[in-house]
């Protein structure tokens, strides 16, 4: 993992340069995320329970946020930067991320809701370091929906 202080969201693609953007490294074809993220706070529970620091990048997840549970992100439109993802599904720990960390624990550390969320990219768009996450609306909430929907129609 490298850090970046600047990256760039590519709508139905993910991360340039990514792994999984450029369709290299070890996945599995049938697994893929196009972004990937983990709270802050996650990492320091682990940092504090388990005295496994991750801040490194061994986590294996693409952007770390700050403020938010990620779970919380799941079936949401969310943007970062001038970037909009939409949370799909939880991202548990497997075991290739212990054995890239090269540390024991790792995935049992990763585990219960720490492990981070797979996104897609909905709207293309660059982000960088200390850019706010913000809700542009959830998804299963049907109510919230009908209104961004009324809203996008007075727009046009």
């Amino acid at each position: 993992m490298e850090h970046h202080e600047t990256l760039e969201a590519v709508a139905d693609g993910g991360l340039r340069g990514d792994r999984y953007f450029l369709g290299t490294g070890h996945y599995a074809p049938y697994d893929v995320c196009q972004v990937t993220l983990v709270s802050s706070s996650a990492l320091a529970y682990v940092r504090e329970e388990f005295d496994i620091d991750l801040s490194d990048g061994r986590h294996r997840r693409n952007i770390v946020v700050d403020g938010v549970e990620v779970v919380d992100l799941l079936d949401t439109r969310f943007r970062i930067g001038d970037a909009v993802f939409e949370g799909t599904r939880r991202r548990p720990p497997c075991a290739h991320v212990e054995e890239v960390a090269d540390e024991e624990g790792v995935a049992r550390a990763l585990r219960d809701e720490r492990g981070g969320i797979c996104a897609d990219v909905v709207e293309s768009g660059s982000l960088e370091v200390g850019d706010d996450l913000t809700v542009v609306e959830r998804l299963d909430d049907p109510d919230a929906l009908a209104d961004a929907i009324r809203e996008r129609a007075r727009e046009r």
